[in-house]
């Protein structure tokens, strides 16, 4: 069973639309493997997605944020002359690994070195989403007048 009903949870909720549309996708997707990745927190509000991608120079890889879906493609543009090879088990097939971001998640940079890519997000919550928190206001009662009134 690789379905899930969400109309229930629909029938009370608003706007969390994007959440059954995820999860869906979540579903479908058709993981080949390659390349391997490895996902880190490396901080209270960063983290880090490291991609083995050996052969790869920087000018054969691309990295495309949009709102919030990370796609880092990878597409060899020489891989020399096939026929040289006796053995080739360092694998230099293209490949596209899609990633679904969380809200304000941020990529601030991206290096390879040794065959590694390593992509640097960040969480950077706006101001004005940040909690905050509401000072408490005390007013005194006022004490009730007493009036006198001669009779």
């Amino acid at each position: 069973m690789n379905t899930f009903d969400f109309s229930p949870l629909f029938r009370s909720t608003i706007g969390f639309d994007r959440l059954s549309r995820l999860m869906e996708s979540a579903l479908n997707v058709e993981d080949s493997g390659y390349p391997p990745y490895n996902i880190e927190k490396t901080g209270a509000d960063s983290y880090r997605i490291a991609m083995a991608v050996a052969g790869f120079a920087p000018d054969d890889i691309t990295i495309t944020a949009q709102e919030n879906a990370l796609v880092v493609a990878g597409k060899q543009k020489g891989n020399g002359d096939p026929s040289r090879y006796l053995y080739r088990g360092i694998a230099g097939r293209s490949f596209e690994r899609r990633f679904q971001l969380a809200d304000f998640i941020k990529v601030t940079g991206a290096d390879l070195t040794n065959g590694v890519l390593n992509i640097e997000l960040v969480r950077e919550v706006p101001e004005a989403m940040k909690p905050r928190t509401i000072k408490i206001e005390s007013r005194a009662a006022a004490a009730p007048a007493i009036e006198t009134r001669a009779a």
